[in-house]
C-alpha cells in the first residue's frame, strides 16, 4: 500500500516480442549483412508464404459492401460463430452449436479469456515447459499460480504424465496442451491425447487446447483435435485463422467450449463468459463477416502447398543443424512452424548461455534466433522454419560460421 492505494506489480515475465525487440536492437547494421529473423512465427515476412485469394476476395467484398462498418455482437457475428462451429465439427464426433463459439482478437485474446474465466482465489494452472510465454504472462496478471510440467524431448516432446499427479491439487483449474506444438514442432498421437484427457478427467480439471497451428501437420501423426475427447473431459479449444491461412495480422481467433455434456458450460459459466466478452474488443466486423466464405471456399490445394513448403523448410533446418556441432535436435519437427535445438555451450569459448549466444549472433551475423529461456528451457534455442528456403539456408550457414569463430576448435570449416 502507498498513500492508502494498493500498488500493482507489473509481471516480470519474458515475452517473445520483448526479447526479439532487444535482439533486433543489438544488430550491427555496419556489417552490411541482410537481417534474417528466424525468431518470430510470422510467415508473412517471406514471399513464399501467402494467403489464398479466396480470403483476400472475401475480405475485400465484405469491406466494400458497406454492410459491416458497425459494431458486431460482443461474442461475434452469428454467421461467423456458426461457420466456425461447423468447421471445427468436421473433425469431432459431435456437432458444435454456434453458442459454443466466441470470436476473439486472435488466439492471444482467447488465451486471456480462458485464464480470466478460470481464475478464482488460490487457483493454479498447469503449463507446459517449454511453452508459449503468453500463458505465464496472463496467469501472472490474474494472480493464478503457475505450475510447470515437462515435455520430454527424447519422446517426441510428449507430456510427462507422471508429474501431473504430483502437481495437481484441489485448486488446479486447468492443464494447457499446445498441439501442434509451439515451440517444439510436435504433433501428438490420438493415444497420447487420450491419456491426457483421462488424466484431466481423473483430476476433474479443464483442458485448454491451444490449436492455433491446427492442421499444420506434415509428419507421421495426423492432427487430432483435443475436442475429440470432449465427452470425457471439458475442453476449451483456442484457435485462429492466423497460421493455417497465413494472416496473423487479421487477428481473427476463437474460444470454443468443446463440451457436449455441459460439464463446464453451465448456465452460470455461459453468463460469465458473455459478460466478460462485453468488455473485450473483438476483431473488425468486416473481417468476421468474411469468415464463412473463407472457411467454405478455401481449396485443399492451398493447404497442401503450405504443408509442402513447411515440410521442405523443416527438412532444410534439420540438415543444416546437423552441420553445427553446438546444436542438437532430439526430435524432427512433425508440424507447426518452429523447432527446438539444444545448445552445447561447453563447445564455445566465450558464450555463457543461450541468451548470450543469441545476442552475440544477432550482433555479428544479423541472424535472429529465439533464446530457449524465453520459452522455458535454458541453453536451448527456438528456430522458426517458416521462412524462405534460401534465407533459411543462409541464416544457418551464418550460425555455422559463428560457431567456428567462437568454438575451442577453430580449425574446422562448415
Amino acid at each position: 500500500m502507498e498513500n492508502g492505494i494498493a500498488k500493482m506489480e507489473t509481471p516480470t515475465n519474458i515475452t517473445i516480442k520483448g526479447i526479439l525487440g532487444m535482439l533486433m536492437a543489438n544488430i550491427d547494421y555496419e556489417n552490411k549483412k541482410k537481417v534474417i529473423s528466424l525468431g518470430m512465427g510470422d510467415p508473412t515476412a517471406f514471399s513464399c508464404f501467402n494467403t489464398t485469394s479466396v480470403a483476400e476476395d472475401a475480405v475485400a467484398d465484405t469491406l466494400t459492401s458497406q454492410k459491416f462498418n458497425g459494431y458486431s455482437p460482443t461474442v461475434g457475428l452469428p454467421q461467423t460463430r456458426k461457420a466456425i462451429g461447423e468447421y471445427l465439427s468436421i473433425n469431432l464426433p459431435y456437432k458444435l452449436s454456434p453458442d459454443d463459439v466466441y470470436i476473439t482478437a486472435g488466439c492471444t485474446q482467447a488465451i486471456e479469456v480462458a485464464i480470466s474465466i478460470l481464475a478464482t482465489p488460490n487457483a493454479n494452472i498447469l503449463l507446459p515447459r517449454p511453452g508459449f510465454p503468453i500463458y505465464e504472462l496472463c496467469a501472472a496478471f490474474r494472480n493464478v499460480e503457475i505450475r510447470h510440467f515437462d515435455l520430454l524431448p527424447e519422446n517426441n516432446w510428449e507430456v510427462d504424465l507422471n508429474t501431473i499427479d504430483e502437481l495437481t491439487d484441489h485448486n488446479t483449474v486447468a492443464i494447457v496442451i499446445i498441439n501442434p506444438g509451439n515451440p517444439c514442432g510436435n504433433v501428438y498421437s490420438y493415444q497420447h491425447l487420450k491419456k491426457i484427457a483421462e488424466t484431466a478427467k481423473k483430476h476433474k480439471i479443464v483442458v485448454i487446447a491451444d490449436e492455433v497451428y491446427g492442421h499444420l501437420a506434415f509428419g507421421q501423426n495426423p492432427f487430432v483435435p483435443m475436442g475429440v475427447f470432449g465427452s470425457m473431459v471439458p475442453v476449451l479449444t483456442l484457435g485462429s485463422l492466423s497460421k493455417r491461412w497465413i494472416v496473423p495480422g487479421w487477428r481473427l481467433g476463437w474460444f470454443v467450449t468443446t463440451d457436449p455434456n455441459s460439464m463446464f458450460k453451465n448456465t452460470k459459466t455461459v453468463e460469465r463468459l458473455k459478460k466478460y466478452f462485453d468488455i473485450c474488443g473483438g476483431p473488425a466486423t468486416f473481417i468476421q463477416a468474411a469468415v464463412p466464405r473463407i472457411l467454405k471456399e478455401t481449396s485443399d490445394t492451398f493447404f497442401t502447398k503450405t504443408l509442402g513448403i513447411l515440410k521442405q523448410t523443416s527438412d532444410i533446418c534439420i540438415k543444416k543443424v546437423k552441420d553445427i556441432p553446438c546444436f542438437t535436435c532430439p526430435t524432427k519437427p512433425q508440424g507447426s512452424m518452429t523447432m527446438m535445438v539444444k545448445l552445447n555451450v561447453s563447445l564455445l569459448k566465450d558464450i555463457n548461455d543461450d541468451i548470450d549466444f543469441c545476442f552475440k549472433l544477432a550482433k555479428e551475423e544479423s541472424v535472429i534466433l529465439l533464446p530457449g529461456l524465453t520459452v522455458g528451457l535454458k541453453n536451448w534455442v527456438r528456430i522458426t522454419f517458416a521462412a524462405e528456403p534460401s534465407f533459411l539456408e543462409e541464416a544457418l550457414e551464418r550460425v555455422g560460421s559463428f560457431y567456428h569463430r567462437h568454438s575451442y576448435d577453430t580449425n574446422g570449416s562448415i
